[in-house]
């Protein structure tokens, strides 16, 4: 039960992480910010269907929701160098997302609790 609650909370996070990325992409500290803050989040998180990849679900989704046209005509993902950074991190997110389900050859796959203490 606690893997789908931790699911939700990875997608809350990537959610919040990517508004804050879009929010201040415009600016070029901003934009490292935002993308080293994405980096070690995606460091952080154990690879695995509940947590990295819902993280990483979550912060690309805020780039599909943002990326239309509004209707005033103009977009919030700017048209410059920043704006073409943030989508191109969008892409190696997702892409991180599910290269993290994959275990390396060679390393155990966690088996859950054991239940023994060392």
């Amino acid at each position: 039960m606690k893997r789908p609650l931790v699911a939700v909370g990875c997608v809350l996070l990537g959610l919040g992480v990517g508004v804050c990325a879009v929010a201040v992409h415009g600016y070029a500290w901003g934009l490292a910010l935002a993308l080293a803050a994405t980096a070690a989040t995606l460091v952080a998180l154990p690879p695995g269907w509940w947590s990295r990849l819902p993280f990483a679900l979550g912060w690309v989704a805020v780039l599909v929701a943002v990326t239309p046209e509004r209707a005033e005509g103009d977009y919030l993902v700017s048209g410059d160098l920043g704006g073409y950074l943030l989508l191109g991190a969008g892409v190696l997110v997702f892409g991180a997302g599910f290269v993290g389900l994959v275990t390396p050859r060679g390393a155990p796959r966690d088996s859950g609790p054991s239940g023994t203490a060392p």
